[in-house]
């Protein structure tokens, strides 16, 4: 949740404006006032030997060499980020994680560099080990908070997509206590969601808040086979940031033929579910 929400903290100090919309329209969702956030279970790692090397959670899937490019506003200011899965490895507890640098721009100027370390179990759920993270002003360092590792000064590795996710699981991405005690609660399961890369009728829709900030509540979309395409402040802040492209491991800037088959398969799916033939979540 580091990426908008660092840029969103300024816009605390002002009243909690945001403009009404949905996921489809480029603009955010109107908000209601500020609710104490759930609680969320401490997380337990599993034993080091319950790890695999891939990373193929079909909401989160993260293959060497691929590069995502998500472009939105933060405040009013052209925001751009570019997500690289590295061919890096880092042992963290034990455990061989993904390196992902996420290069943050505002303006077009550098402004927060960020190492995350991924990693995922045999039953599908992908743990985040941590992350180094830089900010910058005018080319300069400013700042590593957020910084954190798991097994130092009391860290765990937090969840980043549960293997089987199910509508209202709330766990911790991030647990540094009094650093990052970022967490999420899954909303819904066949969320809509379009942006420039891609348009689902099947998105993983959650939201992420903190306790370090209470007033800050963001939203985000997980398409089968993308991973994240859309994420959005809904209080505390105004922005957006959404996929425009996919580059790399075997992919293309301008697949359209796979978004064209993912939209086909859901509106054959749709037309089941009328027709009475689709299951439910539960079958």
């Amino acid at each position: 949740m580091h990426r908008i929400i660092a840029m969103a903290v300024a816009a605390l100090a002002a009243a909690l404006i945001v403009a009404a919309g949905g996921p489809e329209s480029g603009t955010l969702p109107s908000t209601a006032s500020a609710q104490a956030p759930p609680s969320c279970p401490e997380p337990s790692t599993p034993d080091r030997d319950d790890f695999v090397r891939r990373i193929d959670n079909p909401y989160f899937p993260l293959r060497p060499g691929t590069t995502f490019k998500y472009r939105g506003r933060s405040d009013g200011n052209p925001t751009e980020n570019r997500v690289t899965v590295t061919q890096r490895t880092k042992r963290i507890q034990g455990v061989t994680t993904t390196v992902v640098r996420d290069r943050a721009f505002e303006d077009g100027e550098l402004v927060e560099d960020t190492f995350d370390w991924y990693a995922q179990d045999k039953r599908g759920t992908v743990w985040y080990f941590g992350e180094d993270t830089k900010e910058f002003e005018d080319g300069q360092v400013v700042s590593t908070a957020g910084s954190f590792e798991a097994g130092k000064d009391g860290a765990k590795a937090g969840i980043q997509m549960p293997g089987r996710p199910r509508v209202g699981q709330t766990l911790y991405i991030e647990f540094a206590p009094g650093e990052a005690e970022d967490c999420f609660q899954i909303a819904d399961l066949r969320a809509k969601v379009r942006t420039p890369y891609v348009a689902s009728k099947r998105a993983l829709k959650r939201k992420e808040f903190t306790r370090l900030e209470p007033n800050l509540l963001e939203e985000k979309f997980f398409v089968p086979g993308v991973g994240l395409v859309r994420e959005q402040t809904i209080r505390g802040g105004n922005g957006f940031t959404e996929l425009v492209s996919v580059k790399g491991a075997g992919r293309e800037d301008d697949d359209r033929d796979d978004r064209d088959d993912r939209d086909e398969r859901d509106e054959r799916d749709d037309r089941d579910e009328r027709d009475g033939d689709g299951r439910s979540d539960d079958d």
